[in-house]
């Protein structure tokens, strides 16, 4: 297996970021679609992708893309996928997945289909009459969208949001993925100094740390595929050294978190601390309405409470209103606020200088960036 097929799902919004970092990366063929990102490699590209992606949720292989509109048609072109390449005789393959715009609209249905189509050629290719289950886990995952079935085995186990220095969260936490995307939006630099606000959990001000010293998100944790007998135990220590030679152990990168409740606070300095980045990061108990710019450059990256969130409509447009008073435009300053409020701008008090659609779980919001004096 020297190259196959990839896939990266992602927030809706991200892809051309996703695309980016996976050519940096040195992935081939990459190609941004709706939500996801299809690219080919070797296991090498499928350990560093898994390892080093900041935006993307998880990796898939792609087993095979074929169109259906019956059930029969579904299970043959399961059936001629080469499944026993990757799953032996006692590893688990469980099924799961979705259908969108399509006639085979039965998810649990389509879900049985596919179980026994990938039974019924591992019975053919091993020629043994049941399945245990009981050995690796290769997590079967499916699309049918449009009348396309897309079959991809999911290689991360747990998303790839999970970094691992992030087991406490403060109430309403942003997706770590987000985070990422938010700071590769703000254009940091290895010297930038980033401030949050309404730091919460400390998850922006800890991505944009890791960001800005090129410290591959994954390092700290394990992948489903660590364990496949396919990819060699052997890739996975070469490409966690080969991103432990990129940090940039030189980085004079400082990120500063204020909020108004202490116990956030708290935890932003203990999960900084889990993500290796604590002697880039500082944080104090502070309101929005005691924020001053210090010095000549500065990035704001926030997301505040709003009405879906924490406040009602009310509050949040209060909170606007200060955050339009307190970030004044200056330069050497940039400003760069989540919200799914359409009335942001107004309540804030001036246009965005530019915004971007951008999905928090499944609430659409705008990324607002501010950076003109």
């Amino acid at each position: 297996m020297d190259q196959f097929q990839l896939v990266c799902p992602c927030v809706l919004g991200v892809e051309g970021l996703v695309a980016e970092e996976l050519r940096d990366m040195g992935a081939q063929q990459v190609e941004p679609q709706n939500g996801r990102v299809v690219f080919a490699g070797s296991e090498e590209m499928l350990a560093r992708a898994n390892l080093c992606s900041r935006y993307s949720e998880r990796v898939l292989v792609l087993l095979g893309t074929f169109r259906a509109v019956t059930f029969e048609q579904l299970f043959q072109g399961v059936k001629a996928l080469p499944w026993e390449q990757w799953i032996g005789k006692l590893d688990k393959f469980p099924v799961k997945g979705r259908s969108l715009s399509s006639q085979l609209s039965s998810v649990p249905d389509c879900q049985s289909i596919i179980k026994k189509a990938i039974v019924e050629r591992l019975k053919m290719k091993y020629r043994i009459p049941w399945f245990e289950e009981s050995g690796d886990m290769y997590q079967v995952q499916f699309l049918i969208l449009k009348d396309t079935v897309s079959v991809m085995l999911d290689t991360s186990g747990v998303g790839l949001h999970k970094r691992g220095y992030r087991p406490n969260a403060a109430e309403a936490p942003i997706k770590e993925t987000l985070a990422a995307s938010m700071a590769k939006l703000a254009r940091l630099w290895p010297d930038s100094h980033v401030y949050d606000p309404f730091c919460g959990s400390g998850t922006i001000l800890i991505e944009s740390a890791l960001l800005a010293m090129n410290i591959a998100p994954g390092l700290q944790r394990r992948f489903a595929a660590q364990s496949w007998k396919g990819v060699d135990e052997s890739v996975w220590v070469r490409e966690r050294e080969r991103a432990q030679d990129l940090v940039r152990r030189d980085s004079t990168f400082l990120a500063t978190g204020y909020d108004i409740d202490g116990a956030a606070v708290a935890l932003t300095l203990e999960n900084a601390k889990k993500a290796g980045v604590i002697a880039h990061i500082r944080a104090e108990k502070r309101d929005i309405r005691d924020f001053a710019e210090e010095g000549e450059r500065g990035c704001v990256i926030c997301n505040p409470p709003y009405g879906e969130r924490l406040l009602d409509l009310s509050q949040a447009e209060e909170l606007y209103t200060a955050m339009g008073q307190r970030f004044v435009p200056k330069r050497g300053w940039s400003y760069h606020i989540i919200s799914p409020d359409e009335t942001f701008e107004s309540c804030f008090g001036r246009p965005a200088d530019k915004r971007r659609k951008l999905y928090n779980g499944m609430i659409k919001c705008q990324l607002y960036s501010y950076f003109k004096a």
